[in-house]
């Protein structure tokens, strides 16, 4: 978990919550918003969710025990880390609230895979968290060179030539190719006897 305070604004922090290993959420990079009060730490934060994620809805203010949809349950001894460390918690739960969502693990591994792209493209996150933008543009990187690397080694294991209209055409050659060998191997049984 990560956060850090807008420049202008040291009211309203950002937060990186990583998705737990054993979870739906593995893998994903998640990104909110903690919007205090003037009166904290005496009064609690609205919390949201800017990353899609399966669980809570984005942009939504979210409604935590932790959050400001309850003041009389709120611990003035909470910080950031403890604030935090409730929502993953939250995060990992299936119990209703305000602002949560019900998806299944497939759709929820399916936005963990995204995260990192989607959270790139915002300029807030990019500037506060910049270690993610490198692990993005790394991860882009090693795709293109993986890719690249199938493509020129020609193996059957290759994605272009194991799917799509490439494949159609060599499955094509390879059943007139043994078609000819057939007639061929006919036509001389047939000469021999």
């Amino acid at each position: 978990m990560e956060a850090a305070p807008l420049e202008d604004n040291i009211l309203e922090w950002r937060y990186v919550i990583r998705g737990p290993k054993d979870s739906p959420y593995a893998g994903g990079i998640y990104h909110g918003k903690l919007v205090f009060p003037p009166q904290y730490p005496y009064k609690p934060p609205a919390i949201m969710m800017i990353t899609p994620n399966g669980r809570f809805k984005t942009d939504t203010r979210l409604c935590l025990s932790i959050s400001d949809f309850h003041p009389e349950s709120w611990n003035p001894l909470w910080n950031v880390g403890s604030i935090l460390t409730g929502v993953l918690s939250f995060m990992l739960e299936t119990a209703p609230t305000y602002g949560s969502m019900e998806t299944s693990d497939y759709v929820k591994r399916d936005l963990a895979r995204k995260s990192l792209a989607f959270n790139v493209r915002d300029t807030t996150f990019a500037k506060l968290f910049p270690h993610y933008v490198t692990m993005h543009e790394q991860r882009i990187r090693a795709e293109s060179e993986q890719k690249a690397a199938n493509g020129s080694t020609g193996s059957d294991h290759s994605p272009s030539l194991s799917s799509g209209p490439g494949a159609k055409r060599a499955q094509i050659w390879d059943g007139l190719i043994v078609c000819i060998l057939v007639v061929f191997l006919a036509v001389m049984i047939s000469y021999l006897l």
